[in-house]
């Protein structure tokens, strides 16, 4: 889903979108001549691979998600959680993606590997 930047106001716009069975709902609000935040919710479902046995599970997400999004360069050192959208329209699908592929980069263990008190190196 695209929205354009321009058409984001100061009353909250909703908007819903969902990507391989993860849903983000939340609504987008202009908060500076060059900002919007985005206030959202993820929930669902991500097909992630154990880090120590390889074994292939779901990893329940919910959780908030509050982002600021620019439409020109922004060079801010104390806010790390802005997306610049430099042609105008903010991508929400690609913001859910991006999001996905942090949670899928992170290091994950199944139930078992988390439960074991087995060594995860050998010693020689």
């Amino acid at each position: 889903m695209k929205i354009l930047f321009d058409k984001v106001g100061q009353s909250a716009k909703p908007f819903h979108e969902t990507i391989d069975g993860i849903v983000l709902d939340g609504i987008l609000q202009k908060s500076g001549y060059h900002r919007v935040v985005l206030h959202g919710e993820m929930k669902g479902n991500v097909p992630v691979s154990c880090n120590r046995c390889g074994k292939h599970f779901d990893q329940s997400v919910d959780m908030p998600l509050k982002l600021t999004i620019s439409d020109q360069f922004v060079e801010d050192k104390d806010d790390l959680d802005i997306i610049e959208f430099l042609d105008g329209t903010i991508d929400v699908s690609f913001i859910l993606q991006s999001e996905i592929n942090t949670i899928t980069s992170e290091y994950h263990y199944c139930e078992n590997c988390r439960e074991s008190d087995e060594a995860f190196e050998m010693e020689f």
